[in-house]
C-alpha cells in the first residue's frame, strides 16, 4: 500500500513515521510512504502556497493551483476541469484533512486498509480553497471535534491506524480484532481454553462497538492494588465473561455515545 503526504512541512514526518509498526511495515515492504513538498509546485520566487480569501476575513487560505498540480504529478495524470473531471480508480483515495470533514473512525481505517493508495492533503492556515474539497479530494476527513494547526498530525495518525490493519503488520493478527472500536461476535459460551491463549472475544450484537477491556500484568499485587482474582483463576469462560462486563462498563462510563447494549 502507498501513502502520499502532501505538505508544506515535509520535515515534520521525519519522526512520527520512523518508529514502531509503521517503521516495521515500511521495512517489510508492506507500505510505501512518499512525502511531497507542496512548495515545489509554486511559480513565484517566494514559493507562495496561500492567499487571502475572497470576501474578506482573517488568515490565509491554501491556493488550489499547487494542490491540483501536486496530485497530478503524483498520479501522472490531469485531474481535469469544470468541463471534464477525471475520476480516480476505486482503489485510490485523495483525502483532504480538515476540521470540517467527516469524522475518522475505526470503520474508516478498515475501509482505507482495503485500498492500494491514499494521497493525503495536509491543510494549513485558515483552510483550503473549497474547490480542492469539491473537485480534487475524494473525501474530507477530520480526526475529531477540535482544531489543529495543520493536517500533518492527523495524517500521521491515520497512516498508523491504517497500517496496523494490513495483513502482516502486526505479529498477532488477533491484536487488531480484539481492541477498542472493533466489532465482536463470539459468545463467552463458545470461548475455549485454546482460543484464550490468543485472544478474549466478547459477545455483543454485530453493530455494537466497545472500548477495550482492562488489562493487567505482573506484579499481581502492586502497592496493595491487586489483579482481579478471576484473571488468575484459570477459568477461561469466566475470564471472557468478566472482560465482556468490564468492556461494557468502561464503554458506558467513557463513551456512552457508542450506544447501549440491546437484549
Amino acid at each position: 500500500m502507498r501513502f502520499d503526504l502532501i505538505t508544506i512541512f515535509p520535515e515534520f514526518f521525519a519522526g512520527p513515521l520512523d518508529h514502531g509498526i509503521v517503521r516495521k511495515a515500511r521495512e517489510a515492504g508492506l507500505i510505501e510512504i512518499n512525502v511531497q513538498d507542496l512548495r515545489v509546485f509554486t511559480k513565484d520566487k517566494h514559493r507562495t502556497v496561500d492567499d487571502r480569501p475572497f470576501g474578506g476575513g482573517e488568515g490565509m487560505v491554501l491556493k488550489p493551483e499547487p494542490l491540483f498540480e501536486a496530485v497530478e504529478y503524483l498520479v501522472h495524470d490531469s485531474m481535469g476541469d469544470a468541463v471534464a473531471k477525471r475520476e480516480l480508480d476505486s482503489n485510490t483515495a485523495i483525502v483532504l484533512l480538515s476540521a470540517a470533514g467527516k469524522r475518522f473512525t475505526q470503520e474508516t481505517a478498515r475501509r482505507y486498509a482495503q485500498l492500494d493508495r491514499i494521497l493525503f492533503i495536509c491543510g494549513r492556515y485558515e483552510g483550503v480553497d473549497e474547490r480542492v474539497a469539491e473537485y480534487l479530494a475524494t473525501e474530507e476527513v477530520s480526526i475529531g471535534d477540535f482544531v489543529l494547526s495543520g493536517g500533518e498530525l492527523a495524517a500521521a495518525l491515520i497512516v498508523d491506524a491504517v497500517t496496523r490493519l494490513l495483513p502482516g503488520a502486526l505479529g498477532n493478527e488477533a491484536s487488531s480484532q480484539n481492541e477498542s472500536f472493533s466489532p465482536r461476535g463470539q459468545s463467552a459460551e463458545s470461548f475455549s481454553a485454546e482460543s484464550a491463549q490468543h485472544a478474549a472475544p466478547l459477545w455483543v450484537p454485530a453493530e455494537r462497538l466497545l472500548l477495550d477491556f482492562p488489562h493487567y500484568t505482573r506484579p499481581a499485587d502492586f502497592r496493595g492494588w491487586k489483579v482481579p482474582e478471576v484473571l488468575i483463576g484459570g477459568n477461561h469462560r469466566e475470564v471472557a465473561k468478566w472482560r465482556r462486563e468490564q468492556a461494557l462498563e468502561k464503554t458506558k462510563r467513557n463513551r456512552p455515545d457508542l450506544g447501549r447494549e440491546s437484549g
